[in-house]
């Protein structure tokens, strides 16, 4: 049994880095494309994000791991694969439910990770990112990575999820992650200053937190900035502009 909890482990570290290098690698390359020489002269700082990277890959994944090989042989978590267990309404509810509940961890301890022997301790491993890159999404202090290791393992035991519903709350969890941190806005101006996204974190509204640092606390939704006066909005339209136009 032990070496089966073993083996799971691993596996979903594994899992974890290679999604990680999926990612970061796109966004990374689609740098490239949109914004030539943006990464230039960062390459010791992406050897550093993609180290620190590696350690919260195996922090994620052994309780990923442990989970997955109770789910999978005793029945542990509310994770559910028949699709007419829930209404299909619940679907997309249990996909909002453990992002809103993800932001509100989040929210709160990275407001924590600021205050100051908490980032001396561990979320300046975060901020030594300067500026951001597509490869520090997941850099994190091994500190700061067990706060984020174990909130999706402990949700899946409190809110039913299909199986499905709960990879869309992984890659969305992904993407947005690696946006938020490449350095320009991937997503439409129309989208980011539409109604729609004075509610959503984006690159531009993250890159104002790593601006000024006490601000822009959120991970996918701006509802606790906005409920608790830390929304200063978004980053100076300068920051995102191509290389031919700076």
């Amino acid at each position: 049994m032990l070496i089966a909890i073993v083996l799971s482990a691993v596996l979903m570290s594994a899992i974890i880095a290679v999604r990680y290098f999926l990612a970061g690698g796109l966004f990374a390359w689609a740098t490239r494309r949109a914004r030539p020489g943006l990464y230039q002269g960062l390459q010791p700082q992406i050897v550093r994000e993609i180290g620190w990277s590696m350690a919260s890959a195996i922090i994620y994944g052994v309780p990923a791991g442990i989970i997955a090989w109770g789910w999978h042989n005793h029945g542990w978590t509310e994770i559910y694969s028949e699709i007419g267990a829930f209404p299909m309404w619940y679907w997309p509810l249990s996909v909002f439910l453990y992002l809103f509940a993800h932001d509100t961890w989040f929210y709160w301890t990275h407001r924590l990770m600021h205050r100051p022997k908490w980032f001396k301790i561990a979320h300046a491993v975060h901020h030594a990112s300067r500026p951001p890159t597509a490869w520090a999404a997941m850099s994190f202090h091994p500190v700061e990575a067990l706060t984020g290791a174990i909130v999706i393992p402990a949700l899946v035991f409190l809110i039913p999820i299909h199986v499905g519903a709960l990879a869309t709350v992984l890659t969305i969890m992904t993407v947005m992650g690696v946006t938020n941190h490449m350095g320009w806005e991937v997503f439409p101006r129309w989208l980011v200053h539409s109604p729609a996204g004075k509610w959503l974190i984006t690159a531009s509204h993250h890159q104002r937190h790593h601006d000024a640092y006490r601000c822009n606390y959120g991970l996918y939704f701006r509802f606790w900035d906005h409920l608790c006066k830390t929304d200063k909005g978004l980053a100076d339209p300068s920051w995102d502009q191509p290389a031919s136009q700076s």
